[in-house]
């Protein structure tokens, strides 16, 4: 519920390059705002413009921004802004635009488990995060919208992971890791809809794992769906907060 009077501020509509998009949205109290729109001297009028309605002028319901002649940002398309007065105790939640989550299946609550969760919290994703260990988590709640749950045999959570799911492996131990790639390649045989499995290790790794899975019967495009190592190119640091920073990226780098 809104605790005070404030402005919803929404990207509306675009065209051309713009800095966010279709969607996002701020909102604008007398005091201070939440979120952002695209900053610079769009947020800026955006700000001013909520902050004079709220003082008791008239708000447009649209507003149009030419980036390049109108405000000299070098971006150079369109903003449609939409403004909504939210009152005091109004649901604002109900108000937010829906924004599409790609679900995100993380088995390993060591170092990197946790730097991963930290940063989710702030990414669009949905986490679904998994451990063997009932007291692996942090002691906090987890937010709302989190799935969080201590599973042993850890590769039993695979079967009920989100359709679409991109997952990554890093449990505590090789063996938990090898049975999880076990568990989502026969998944990926039967439904086929992860869209992307990442283990965590080395080159070596992989290898020793790759002639075990042969062994059990996995074909050449079966293991082509495995990506180890895991994380952008580029990114050598081998620091938790690092490494989760270079998985990340790879995952919202996946189309769809």
């Amino acid at each position: 519920m809104a605790a005070e009077a404030l402005i919803l501020v929404t990207v509306a509509r675009t065209s051309g390059s713009v800095p966010r998009e279709v969607g996002a949205w701020m909102t604008v109290t007398a005091g201070g705002f939440t979120g952002t729109v695209g900053g610079g001297h769009l947020e800026f009028d955006a700000i001013a413009r909520a902050r004079a309605a709220l003082a008791g002028g008239a708000l447009d319901d649209e507003v149009r921004y030419p980036l390049g002649p109108g405000l000299g940002q070098c971006c150079g398309g369109v903003v449609w802004l939409r403004f909504e007065r939210v009152a005091v105790g109004e649901d604002l939640q109900a108000r937010l635009p829906v924004e599409p989550l790609r679900p995100l299946a993380l088995f390993g609550a060591g170092h990197v488990g946790h730097a991963i969760a930290r940063i989710v919290r702030e990414l669009p994703l949905v986490l679904h995060w998994v451990d063997s260990r009932e007291d692996a988590f942090p002691v906090e709640l987890p937010p709302a919208h989190w799935r969080q749950e201590a599973v042993d045999p850890i590769a039993d959570a695979v079967a009920d992971l989100a359709p679409g799911a991109a997952v990554l492996l890093m449990s505590y131990s090789h063996a938990e890791d090898f049975n999880l790639v076990v568990a989502c390649l026969k998944r990926q045989r039967e439904r086929g809809d992860l869209s992307f499995i990442g283990l965590i290790g080395s080159r070596t790794k992989w290898a020793s794992f790759r002639q075990r899975l042969v062994a059990r019967g996995f074909g050449e495009a079966e293991l082509a769906q495995v990506v180890c190592p895991i994380g952008v190119p580029g990114v050598a640091g081998k620091q938790p907060a690092v490494i989760a920073v270079a998985v990340l990226a790879q995952v919202l780098a996946l189309p769809g």
